[in-house]
């Protein structure tokens, strides 16, 4: 079973990168529009912020957590963006201040997190490492639309593994959720990483198969570029339809950022 240190110590490095990349912009640029339509930079830190306090909530108030769930219900297509239009309009400097006091009480409760304790999400309930692994991904999407308003490429990194993991992982939920029967048989994945190791998922016998650059492939799972500009290749019907529909994130399937 995956523990949650080493993955949280990725989250805090991603989150201390986006951190360094926005710190000393000057207020007027946090509300440069993002690719996310509607989204400012302040918008992407804000809902990194919302997201980051249920997780919190769901580590030390269960409870509380059931009933901001609940809330959550009576508006389910809207809710994620209300909480970053509400966040948003906090004037920056707190907004900053508030997202790295939370995200740091996030980071030092994840691993303390009783092993075999599965934390409430608006999904399934999950691990601490699994909740440390979307926290991970989000959080380098989300900077990944900040560095894009800003015209900044930030360079990939081995942080990237999580991620990729999770995009494997969410194979059968993509499938499912485009009203899709999962493929029965197990599939290889092969992945170059940032530093140059190979990274594999699957038996190497597979016959549908997904190959190519871990960077791309995890641009792919979270949406953030259209497949025609990543290297990333299928071999195999199902490996082919896995990749137009790949998703590692929940909610609604949508467009993506294309």
């Amino acid at each position: 079973m995956a523990t949650a240190e080493p993955i949280v110590a990725d989250l805090r490095a991603e989150s201390d990168s986006l951190d360094a990349l926005v710190a000393d912009l000057p207020e007027p640029a946090w509300a440069t529009a993002t690719p996310a339509v509607g989204w400012t930079i302040a918008h992407q830190i804000a809902h990194l912020l919302w997201t980051d306090r249920m997780a919190l909530l769901a580590i030390t108030d269960e409870a509380g957590f059931a009933d901001a769930v609940a809330q959550a219900a009576t508006n389910p297509m809207g809710f994620v963006d209300d909480g970053a239009d509400e966040l948003a309009a906090t004037p920056v400097p707190r907004l900053l201040a508030d997202w790295r006091a939370t995200r740091n009480r996030l980071h030092d409760a994840l691993p303390a997190v009783a092993d075999g304790r599965k934390l409430p999400w608006f999904g399934p309930p999950m691990s601490a490492a699994s909740m440390a692994t979307a926290r991970l991904m989000e959080t380098w999407a989300h900077g990944l639309d900040v560095a894009d308003a800003l015209g900044t490429v930030r360079p990939a990194t081995d942080r990237l593994r999580s991620i990729a993991h999770l995009g494997v992982r969410t194979r059968d939920f993509a499938f499912t959720l485009h009203g899709l029967t999962p493929p029965a048989e197990p599939f290889r994945v092969e992945l170059l990483s940032p530093s140059g190791d190979l990274w594999v998922w699957g038996p190497e016998q597979a016959a549908q198969r997904v190959t190519g650059a871990a960077e791309d492939f995890c641009l792919l799972v979270t949406q953030r570029r259209a497949r025609t500009a990543l290297a990333v290749r299928a071999t195999g019907a199902d490996a082919e339809t896995w990749l137009t529909i790949a998703q590692a994130f929940a909610g609604p399937p949508g467009p993506g950022r294309g």
